[in-house]
């Protein structure tokens, strides 16, 4: 905004602010040398130095002078905003952030003489205490309004006894500084006010002690703090010190290490309070607390900080409009909800400053009288009364529907006649009525699902839920049953769900996540129609059961920099808690792997991008687990993976075509500069596979087979890149150059990396007696179709199937390269085989159908995988064309 006008403009712009604010003509005619200095200095704004610099010029140990100078400050500050902002000089941020600074320079100045004068009196308190200030409310979000009162809560840090003549305990001393800063700042002179001072916010109440030790606070919000409290904390602020102590206090207690969406009632209750209270007083209309008010519009938000803060340190912010815009940018609202809120919100607040404005007075209420409704009208840009009304219905609206779909209690389910059989106090419910019913509802095959019901509704588990589970469980199994109905009608997908509500039937978060939530059901059901497998990731990881919160949008390439960033910063916050870090790594996994999934079975991920996707997100946790192992290990600060150590990738990782439950195939090799170290690498090698491998609360991050290494599992774990290249340039048998075909640099140090491909290449591209190549390669596939334990119908080892496939591109790859570089390139096998045959080395039309039954073959296993099939089982003649055109690349390559 504009800092500053010219003197010319500035007479009748201020007159306009005379016209349209009484208060500012009063403040003018008790003071006219504010109006003065106003206008010398170009209206400009005031910063917090210039707060500062009108507190220190007041002498020490004068208490009047203070007090005075405190109110002609604000006296200063009051008019200042209110000519700059109804001058359109200021903006939001400016005038709430400038009335934030003065009460902190107020509180701040108030306490310092108050302590210096108690303190001269009775000696300075043990180990140089200081009474803490926390400021609560729109204060600590540095949003207070322009006549806002100001709610505080006194700390000091521990008991003991100040050092004079006559000493006091710590609490009657900090107790007496903070009566005495009250006085300083909240006393009615004939110079007024600086801030009227609310202090029912601390422990226990008006009823309670004025200041509380940091001990007591503590032991209050664990055993006595009440839900709505975790609200009032939300923004809380140490406003004169550090804050380190009362934010170890605070944090733990407003935001819940659970996703907390059982708070969802309190809120809701505590809506409902305030909402009846603003009835019994007129104040229905209020922009504050009236329906669509500010109120809501801070509630919508805050739901998504209470809820998810505890996981997601990204929204612990004390600013509402910071915090919408990260529940934006985290998708959890729609863009357009977003927007409309945001602008709602600094439409409200812009209003409300203005009615205070007018007489300096707190009050949020719209006016009657005619003239003052003119002035507010044209105060806030619009033509009349009857403008400023139709504006501000449109934004109480949106603020309203946005408030409503996070808050608003759900209908009954529509399977009534089961919830009723389910929930009889008089009789178990039967497996024939529940098989009536469930037919009734449009199930399919009800029987299996009707035993699973009537057995789950009988048993010892059922009965010995809580109260308020069970009665959220009777709630969810027939929302359930009708989900399943209106997904696809089977069995399977009604079983599926069951297994879910199982699952999460003692944890009450989550219950309360799929009653409040019915669209989040909805889509569980979607995915379990389709997906055995995803369905049993949520029934073991209820936690993914957030991510089906967010709002649904076309799938978008992921910015995996970004994403290894914010998990980098993420792991660097827990220190050394090493079982944390291992579960964050598992959950941002499955988070992504659920988001791919979603994109995958809404048809907007074809297989080939999963795989990249999925490659890329194996890549990203390999190099951040390296990093944070070599910290362990190494020291460092485990931001960035060790120099000169590197992770190569075989197999399904190394070629970018990992599925879901795909293994990682791996191999460590180190710089032989670091050759004394190799002891301790070995000892991250280990670490990284033990940090990958192992079961945790949050799973496996992933199974890993490193017999891909030199001399396999009689092998050292970790290599030095010197005797990996004499490896495979002199001891490396055929089939372990198949594998390199496929293999690529994962994690770690890229010029490691980079010297990894180069010898990649180095031994693609050797002089090789193609005949005897081939020959071997052929012999190997005989054995591994002799050995093999999978079945006749397995499409990855049956005739014409997978691994005939890869066999033939590798060989394809292995004779080539030294005549055609370009066949080196890691790009997969679909585009390999074209490359193959537009350089002749098979028919280009048998190349063609290979490349496009490969693409087949890869639907066909990937789809068994989302069904967790273990194993790819075709029928007679299925894919039989696709086989076909493997086999005729076989003959090709092989039988020429």
């Amino acid at each position: 905004m504009t800092d500053r006008v010219s003197p010319e403009s500035f007479p009748a712009a201020f007159e306009r602010t005379l016209r349209l604010a009484p208060f500012a003509r009063r403040t003018v005619a008790a003071r006219p040398a504010l109006a003065q200095a106003l206008a010398d200095s170009g209206a400009a704004a005031l910063s917090r130095a210039d707060l500062e610099a009108a507190v220190a010029a007041v002498p020490p140990g004068d208490g009047a002078a203070l007090a005075s100078a405190l109110r002609n400050l604000r006296a200063r500050v009051m008019l200042t905003l209110c000519h700059r902002d109804l001058s359109g000089l200021a903006d939001l941020d400016e005038v709430v952030g400038t009335v934030s600074a003065l009460a902190e320079v107020a509180v701040g100045a108030a306490v310092d003489a108050a302590h210096a004068e108690l303190a001269a009196a009775h000696g300075e308190p043990a180990r140089g205490e200081r009474l803490l200030v926390v400021g609560m409310g729109k204060l600590g979000g540095g949003e207070l309004n322009v006549s806002s009162d100001i709610d505080l809560v006194f700390l000091h840090a521990a008991e003991g006894e100040t050092g004079g003549a006559r000493p006091l305990s710590h609490h009657e001393f900090f107790t007496r500084v903070g009566r005495r800063a009250i006085g300083l700042l909240a006393e009615v002179t004939a110079e007024g006010f600086v801030f009227r001072v609310d202090m029912r916010l601390r422990p226990f109440g008006d009823s309670g002690p004025l200041v509380a030790s940091l001990a007591s606070l503590e032991n209050y919000l664990i055993t006595q703090a009440r839900p709505w409290e975790r609200y009032a904390w939300l923004k809380a602020r140490v406003l004169n010190g550090p804050g380190a102590e009362v934010d170890a206090i605070r944090l733990p207690f407003v935001y819940r290490r659970y996703l907390d969406y059982g708070l969802l009632e309190s809120l809701r209750d505590l809506h409902a309070r305030i909402q009846a209270e603003a009835g019994r007083r007129g104040r229905s209309t209020d922009v504050k607390v009236g329906a669509g008010g500010i109120r809501e519009c801070e509630f919508a938000v805050q739901l998504f900080q209470l809820v998810r803060g505890g996981r997601d340190a990204g929204l612990q912010l004390a600013s509402t409009r910071a915090a919408l815009a990260a529940v934006g940018s985290r998708g959890l609202l729609p863009p357009e909800r977003v927007a409309a809120l945001g602008a709602a919100y600094a439409y409200l607040r812009r209003l409300e400053h203005r009615l205070q404005y007018y007489e300096d007075q707190q009050t949020q209420a719209l006016p009657s009288d005619p003239a003052h409704r003119a002035a507010i009208a044209e105060a806030m840009g619009h033509p009349d009364w009857a403008a400023l009304e139709a504006a501000l219905a449109v934004h109480r609206a949106a603020v309203q529907e946005a408030f409503n779909a996070l808050f608003e209690r759900r209908p009954a389910p529509r399977a009534s006649a089961l919830l009723a059989r389910l929930t009889d106090p008089q009789a178990a419910p039967d497996r024939d009525g529940l098989d009536e019913d469930l037919r009734a509802l449009g199930l399919a095959d009800a029987g299996p699902v009707a035993e699973r019901l009537a057995a789950f509704v009988r048993s010892r588990r059922f009965h010995g839920l809580s109260v308020a589970s069970r009665s959220r469980v009777e709630r969810l199994l027939p929302a359930a049953m009708a989900a399943a109905v209106e997904e696809d009608g089977r069995a399977d997908t009604a079983l599926r769900l069951l297994d879910l509500l199982e699952a999460i039937d003692r944890r009450e978060s989550y219950l309360a996540l799929l009653d409040e939530y019915p669209q989040v059901l909805r889509r569980a059901a979607h995915l379990a129609g389709r997906s055995r497998w995803a369905a049993r990731l949520l029934a073991r990881h209820p936690i993914l059961l957030d991510e089906l919160t967010r709002t649904a949008a076309s799938f978008t390439a992921t910015d995996w920099a970004e994403e290894r960033r914010l998990l980098v910063k993420d792991c660097a916050a827990l220190g050394e808690d090493t079982e944390r870090l291992m579960d964050l790594a598992r959950h941002f996994k499955q988070r992504h792997v659920l988001r791919l999934a979603i994109a995958d079975l809404e048809g907007e991920l074809p297989v080939m991008a999963l795989s990249d996707e999925l490659s890329a997100l194996a890549d990203l946790l390999l190099d951040v687990v390296l990093g944070f192992a070599g910290r362990a290990v190494l020291g460092g600060d485990g931001l960035a993976p060790p120099a000169g150590f590197a992770v190569v990738g075989y197999g399904k990782l190394g070629g970018k075509e990992l599925g879901y439950g795909s293994d990682l195939d791996i191999v460590f090799l180190y710089d032989e500069s670091r050759r004394d170290e190799a002891d301790r690498l070995a000892r991250v090698a280990q670490r990284v596979n033990t940090w990958l491998t192992s079961h945790t609360a949050g799973g496996v991050l992933y199974e890993t087979d490193l017999r891909l290494r030199p001399d396999g599992a009689a092998g050292l774990m970790v290599s030095a890149f010197p005797a990996f290249r004499d490896y495979q340039l002199h001891r490396a048998w055929t089939w372990e150059h198949q594998a390199l075909t496929r293999a690529r640099f994962c994690a770690g140090d890229p010029a490691l990396g980079g010297r990894f491909e180069a010898l990649r290449r180095e031994v693609l591209s050797a002089p090789r007696d193609t005949e005897k190549l081939y020959d071997e390669i052929v012999s190997m596939r005989e054995k591994m179709r002799a050995e093999s334990k999978a079945g006749r119908r397995d499409l990855k080892h049956l005739a014409g199937g997978v691994i005939d496939l890869e066999f033939a591109v590798q060989a394809l790859v292995l004779a080539g390269s030294a005549a055609h570089p370009a066949l080196m390139d890691n790009k997969g096998n679909h585009q390999l085989l074209h490359r193959a045959g537009e350089m002749g080395l098979v028919p280009p039309d048998v190349a063609a159908a290979a490349a496009d039954a490969y693409l087949a073959l890869r639907a066909r296993t990937h789809a068994a995988s989302l069904n967790d099939e273990e194993h790819t089982l075709v029928g007679e003649g299925e894919l039989a064309a696709e086989r076909e055109a493997v086999t005729a690349l076989w003959k090709a390559v092989f039988e020429r």
